[in-house]
């Protein structure tokens, strides 16, 4: 009689497979008819089920319109001549008269409205100005504003994301607000790494964790509030899982991006919310082209003593000309040898490696994820298409994911770095959804929760593929 049930639940469970087998194969077929009409894969796309984002900076993920109603609801001021957002003070009030009037003024001003969206955002970006520049000078034009609203922020990246079919997000942020690199400062650079540790740790070091948990609380607090979390009104945005990674400020001085990285360490091994560590500003400013080895050495110094902090690093943000070819040949290499990376940010110079190729292969035998994202790369390093190392990852079997890095600047979408992919890569349905499978299976969060993620996105992909079946026309 077992027998005879197990042999019934075998056959049951075939059938159930070849019709997920057939609705995958019919969602296939209507990607692929629909892969060379821009405006009917865009919407498809925009329904098919993506993962997580693992490459996402929290203060590049919002668009520059709420920077500037928040602006104003603090009443800050606009500095017109660089359209930057201010602080007023006794001596530098918001004044009209002297260039600096309310950031209200935008609207009630829609060309001057306009270019502050423009200045802050690569939005009508001037094809004269560097590409490179408008990025990154952009951050410094809402500062003020950003990080006074990382509650709202948090509120407006997971709505978005559960409207494009997200189910998780790793968000790149400073945690502490500022205490490691506070703290760095008053130590002073050691090069006996020992006690630079040993002096930081002597140095009210716990603050780092209490001022990181009561921040994500209110953080957490904030957007719940915002979304209606708990209530019958709640936005679809209260079901996207969030977790943190501690951004290292690369550019800085030694001590402060020791002790940045030492608190990334700490928080992702006492903080459950923050699950890893990554180096972020320009890889090719001077600073952190000078100081890349050291930091190599910080960190190979510090991970046996954080055993269970994960670490991925932005490695390869370069093109042939920003830096001298020298700096191309090992960025990536080192930071999995040395760093320790279980995931490389961008990766786009791959191929001006030593020995690309080999490469290739170690990042595959590692299984170390590549998180790609396009727009940035196009936007910050004039990198797309053919000259995108994209199709030789995946020819390579290297694990890779679609990530959005910094949508908000990018004026770009979780939906649109797909269609990027598709229509400058020639990316299939099966290859897309192996790519949203990564972005779960390299997740960081813990087991449980990456178990009912990958649970989660595989019925999502099942009632996906059912309806795109459904709606593949007769033969």
């Amino acid at each position: 009689m077992r027998r005879l049930a197990a042999v019934v639940v075998i056959f049951f469970s075939a059938q159930i497979l070849g019709a997920v087998d057939a609705n995958e194969a019919a969602t296939a077929r209507r990607f692929a008819a629909i892969r060379n009409q821009p405006l009917a894969l865009e919407a498809f796309l925009r329904e098919m089920p993506k993962g997580g984002d693992l490459h996402n900076h929290l203060s590049g993920a919002i668009y520059a319109e709420s920077y500037l109603r928040w602006a104003a609801d603090d009443k800050l001021c606009l500095v017109v001549a660089t359209l930057t957002l201010a602080q007023p003070t006794p001596q530098a009030p918001c004044d009209v008269a002297t260039g600096r009037p309310p950031a209200a003024i935008v609207f009630q001003n829609s060309t001057l409205y306009n270019q502050a969206i423009d200045a802050m955002s690569m939005r009508n970006w001037p094809p004269g100005v560097n590409g490179h520049d408008h990025f990154f000078q952009a951050f410094a034009r809402f500062g003020a504003v950003s990080s006074a609203h990382a509650g709202e922020m948090l509120a407006d990246v997971t709505s978005t994301a559960a409207a494009e079919h997200v189910s998780y997000l790793e968000l790149m942020l400073t945690p502490d607000g500022g205490v490691a690199t506070r703290l760095g400062q008053s130590a002073g650079w050691n090069s006996d790494l020992r006690q630079m540790r040993a002096t930081l740790l002597a140095s009210g070091w716990g603050d780092v964790l209490a001022q990181t948990r009561q921040r994500l609380d209110g953080f957490e607090a904030r957007r719940r509030e915002m979304l209606k979390c708990g209530t019958a009104a709640a936005d679809a945005g209260c079901l996207v899982t969030v977790r943190y990674i501690a951004q290292v400020a690369r550019a800085s001085a030694p001590e402060e991006v020791f002790a940045q990285i030492m608190a990334g360490f700490d928080l992702a091994t006492n903080e459950p919310r923050v699950v890893g560590l990554n180096l972020v500003q320009p890889e090719d400013d001077p600073g952190a082209v000078r100081d890349f080895a050291l930091h190599m050495n910080v960190i190979d110094f510090l991970r046996p003593l954080y055993p269970n902090a994960h670490i991925s690093l932005h490695a390869g943000e370069l093109s042939d000309g920003m830096v001298p070819p020298g700096v191309l040949r090992f960025h990536i290499r080192e930071s999995v040898r040395k760093g320790h990376a279980e995931r490389i940010g961008h990766g786009t110079a791959a191929m001006q490696e030593d020995n690309p190729y080999a490469l290739m292969r170690e990042l595959a035998a590692k299984k170390v994820l590549v998180e790609i994202a396009l727009s940035s790369n196009d936007m910050i390093l004039g990198v797309k298409g053919a000259r995108h190392p994209l199709r030789t990852y995946l020819q390579y079997g290297v694990p890779v994911a679609l990530a959005t890095d910094d949508y908000g600047v990018a004026r770009s979408s979780h939906t649109l770095e797909y269609l990027k992919a598709v229509q400058e890569h020639g990316l299939d349905y099966l290859t897309l959804k192996r790519m949203v499978r990564n972005s779960i299976e390299y997740a960081f969060a813990d087991a449980p929760t990456k178990a009912r993620l990958r649970q989660g996105l595989e019925n999502a992909f099942h009632q996906f593929e059912q309806q795109q079946s459904a709606a593949v026309p007769a033969r």
